[in-house]
């Protein structure tokens, strides 16, 4: 795919774009992604043109652990592997191009919050810091390099030092971003209550058995509590993924204008609608060179305006590490 179709992703503006946009990455990947093609062949027999987004094939999520995903022959620039369990098989996004990935956090980012270099960027992501090959690590690491203040940082397990930087913070009205795994937001409010006016508290998701279950407005409850703050903000994302969407506070996710989320229906996986209850499928157009059609495990809510909700997953699927918060 040449360079100017990769950059007409990111400057999709309205539904006609996407859709034509979303033709071309179709097209594409049937012809030049033999795994995707031979599903498409399994599942349709009679190949179309001009389909919408509703009539595309959607490959399950489960390919990503037993297969490589790969969109033409590449050696890839980096892979991102899933955090599991020890009792799971993790599974592997192989990257053609690094830059694809960051190109579509930092405009996902900016369209939604501005500039990320105007923030301080505080990475609670104590679990994540032990692997090399989380795509949440490598996006917060990333934005922390291009932050221009000497306080932004991963922090572990110190507590007392991040309660001291971020009243420092609040103190110089710096606005600032708090993203971390779940858990790790829980286990700090237990310790420390702030009130924080200049600061973005944004979970992650993430219980990986460290806790009891917790809806997420109870999650956010609590987080609201300890923090002082009207909304906890949440990001939607995966390692399958090189798009994430994002909730300002009231439980719906927005995705960027080169994402969209779609329903599959539970009894019929074939039978994929535009709004409703059931089992997310989801169009990442940034997935250029691996598989931009995602048949996920997410069950949610998808409304008219074309955000989502994600109220859990689909019984007996393999426990991953965002996705271990019950909603």
């Amino acid at each position: 795919m040449q360079a100017e179709t990769v950059n007409e992703i990111f400057n999709i503006n309205n539904p006609a774009t996407f859709d034509a946009t979303l033709n071309k990455v179709f097209s594409f990947q049937l012809n030049n992604n033999l795994l995707y093609a031979q599903w498409c062949k399994n599942v349709h027999h009679e190949q179309k043109k001009d389909l919408t987004s509703t009539q595309i094939p959607f490959l399950p999520i489960s390919f990503f652990k037993s297969h490589a995903v790969q969109t033409t022959p590449f050696n890839a620039d980096i892979f991102f592997e899933s955090s599991g369990t020890t009792n799971t098989i993790n599974s592997k996004h192989l990257v053609k191009q690094v830059e694809i990935y960051e190109q579509s956090f930092n405009t996902c980012f900016t369209n939604l919050y501005g500039s990320v270099d105007k923030y301080c960027i505080i990475g609670l992501l104590p679990s994540y810091l032990e692997r090399n090959s989380s795509s949440l690590v490598y996006m917060v690491n990333h934005w922390i390099q291009k932050s221009k203040f000497k306080e932004s940082g991963f922090y572990l397990n110190e507590f007392a030092q991040l309660a001291e930087v971020l009243q420092l913070l609040e103190q110089k009205k710096q606005p600032t971003l708090l993203i971390g795994v779940t858990f790790g937001l829980l286990d700090f409010v237990e310790q420390y209550s702030l009130s924080l006016k200049h600061t973005i508290v944004m979970e992650t998701g993430g219980m990986k058995g460290r806790r009891k279950e917790m809806t997420r407005q109870e999650v956010h409850d609590v987080l609201k509590k300890g923090f002082s703050v009207e909304n906890i903000h949440s990001e939607y994302g995966m390692t399958e993924l090189l798009s994430q969407a994002y909730s300002t506070g009231n439980g719906k996710f927005n995705c960027p204008p080169w994402m969209k989320v779609l329903v599959r229906a539970e009894d019929d996986p074939l039978q994929v609608s535009t709004t409703g209850k059931g089992i997310l499928n989801i169009i990442d157009l940034a997935n250029v060179y691996s598989c931009s059609f995602i048949a996920t495990d997410d069950v949610g809510i998808v409304y008219e305006d074309g955000s989502f909700e994600v109220q859990g997953r689909v019984d007996n699927c393999d426990i991953r590490g965002c996705s271990l918060l019950a909603v």
